[in-house]
């Protein structure tokens, strides 16, 4: 194994600077690294940013200016496992906000089409609990809502 860390490269329509700022702004515990332009006989045009590397949570990224040919879908998401509702409420109105879009199970697309996750404490847990008969409640449950609603989710697995 490698070792060093990951870094996640993201692949921007010209907006990589734009969105290494903007999740800067939403999660608290980051930085911003390096910005490299493109240089003179490159694909892009000379002097225009390229890469702006930048950190979140601990996790490196690379936002990419490469162009429209390769647009984020679902099939890749980032997980937020939040401390509790309050944290989980933040990150929902923060990504939602400004352009993003709700999706189903605590699913998020933010203003820049990258898909996240957000999971309130507690969530996990009810969806595989060892009881079949709660976890399918709580399962099912979930699969009606768009934000995650723990408390709803865990009065569905108490129900049965």
């Amino acid at each position: 194994m490698a070792s060093n860390p990951f870094t996640t490269c993201l692949w921007f329509d010209g907006a990589a600077e734009a969105a290494a700022d903007y999740y800067l702004s939403v999660f608290k515990d980051g930085k911003r690294g390096r910005v490299g332009l493109y240089p003179e006989g490159s694909p892009g045009v000379a002097g225009e940013v390229m890469v702006v590397e930048f950190e979140i949570n601990g996790q490196r990224f690379v936002g990419l200016n490469g162009g429209p040919q390769f647009p984020f879908t679902e099939a890749v998401s980032f997980q937020i496992h939040c401390a509790d509702d309050a944290e989980a409420d933040y990150y929902y109105e923060a990504l939602t906000g400004d352009g993003g879009q709700e999706s189903a199970c605590g699913w998020v697309k933010d203003k820049f089409g990258l898909s996240w996750q957000v999971i309130p404490a507690g969530a996990i847990e009810l969806i595989s609990d060892p009881d079949p008969g709660r976890a399918a409640r709580a399962t099912a449950a979930m699969m009606k809502m768009k934000k995650l609603d723990v408390a709803e989710m865990r009065r569905a697995a108490d129900a049965g």
